[in-house]
């Protein structure tokens, strides 16, 4: 809202109101903004939920200092959500369609996983919204997600013109450093994405429909949206698991969200995609303003969630950043990445699965359930075996950095 304002001041040649132009300084004012609303606002709901009791209740599972969390606040996702929205509708362009795309998941899983910790808590149901309600929430996601990016007009790529096509451009004397120098002029509707170790980095859904004959790419979507939703629902709950320690999601959360926000950045600016020889997506920089509040709520609510946490995040918060890590990295083309960006949480359900696989397959074959792990998810496999939980957040926070660093690595392998 606040860039409306000053784009209309700036065209009355108010001084300063300029400054709001540049994307760099309005991600910084959302980083700063939104670190000032979880540290604030984070204090004032803690004590709110101590004095109506909305504490976490555990179940003794016999790991070390589980006990002692009992009792403390949930739904403490409800600082990230305001932290995320408030910095985003002040200093975004709210009529962007990726702004719009990512509004939309905040409030919708941010919904859902508030339903779900709602009736942990004052319902007294330790089994929370049933398993089958938050699938239906996260398809339906996924096809408003997966239909935006189909059918809107502005979800384009620009292409690259060719080298005779630059060299020829160079030679006329008209070459600027403008896009159009660079990319051609036409914007394309695509579902070109991006994709390490082939050449451009780029793969074209489409082209696994070709055995169709003429008229494949218009099916293009019998493909993509299945795709999206997998990825929603299988990112959000990734999340949803790895938050079982004090700080795991909320730290590799932060990690991946800065490491999306830089991609986003330079895919939606004409010459650092050009450099880097990635896909150009225009207006996809304003999402970095969109994820600078998403790390700014990471970060300040990591302030109470550290160990020993003041309060936890919840459904509320977990299902919220796992999907609006997933749909980010849809909207900038990013997805096939996800898997080595989001490591951490492939990990975790992947040892969910192994685990309740292996002990039903042993238990149908041998008469008796056995188990890969100590216990599932991963990190409470590593307390099993007599690790602290800071020790265990640290590392896995030290994993997904080497992952981020990775994930920016495979750009430049073709």
């Amino acid at each position: 809202m606040l860039y409306y304002l000053f784009d209309y001041l700036n065209q009355l040649d108010v001084p300063g109101a300029g400054v709001f132009q540049y994307i760099s300084f309005r991600a910084a004012m959302a980083v700063f903004t939104s670190l000032l609303i979880s540290l604030i606002f984070g204090k004032s709901l803690i004590r709110f939920l101590q004095k109506q009791q909305v504490g976490e209740t555990v179940r003794d599972l016999g790991l070390q200092g589980q006990i002692e969390k009992q009792g403390t606040p949930t739904m403490g996702g409800i600082i990230i959500l305001a932290a995320i929205l408030i910095p985003t509708l002040l200093f975004a362009k709210l009529d962007n369609i990726y702004i719009i795309l990512m509004l939309i998941t905040t409030v919708w899983l941010g919904a859902i996983g508030f339903l779900d910790d709602y009736i942990k808590v004052f319902k007294k149901n330790k089994e929370g919204l049933a398993g089958r309600f938050k699938i239906v929430g996260q398809v339906g996601l996924g096809l408003i997600v997966g239909l935006s990016m189909y059918l809107n007009k502005d979800v384009v790529i620009r292409e690259k013109l060719d080298q005779k096509a630059r060299t020829e451009l160079r030679q006329s004397g008209n070459c600027k450093v403008e896009s159009n120098d660079i990319f051609k002029q036409e914007e394309v509707r695509s579902f070109k994405t991006t994709i390490p170790f082939v050449k451009n980095n780029q793969f074209d859904y489409s082209s696994l429909l070709t055995w169709m004959g003429d008229g494949f790419a218009k099916y293009t979507w019998i493909i993509f949206i299945p795709l999206v939703i997998i990825i929603i629902t299988a990112v959000s709950n990734g999340a949803n698991l790895t938050d079982g320690l004090d700080g795991l999601a909320t730290s590799t959360s932060a990690v991946i969200a800065a490491t999306l926000g830089v991609l986003a950045w330079v895919s939606g600016n004409f010459i650092f995609a050009d450099y880097l020889n990635i896909m150009y997506i225009p207006n996809t920089g304003e999402l970095a303003i969109f994820m600078s509040a998403f790390i700014g709520a990471s970060i300040g609510f990591l302030w109470y969630n550290s160990y020993p946490a003041q309060v936890f995040m919840g459904d509320t918060g977990s299902l919220a950043l796992g999907g609006i890590i997933a749909v980010f990295a849809i909207i900038i083309r990013k997805e096939l990445l996800i898997p080595l960006l989001c490591g951490v949480f492939l990990v975790e359900n992947l040892s969910v699965i192994i685990q309740v696989g292996y002990f039903k397959y042993t238990k149908k074959k041998y008469g008796e359930g056995k188990r890969v792990f100590l216990m599932s998810p991963l990190h409470h496999h590593f307390q099993k075996k007599g690790y602290h939980e800071a020790k265990i957040v640290q590392r896995f926070f030290i994993v997904a950095i080497m992952l981020a660093v990775l994930t920016i690595v495979t750009l430049k392998l073709r």
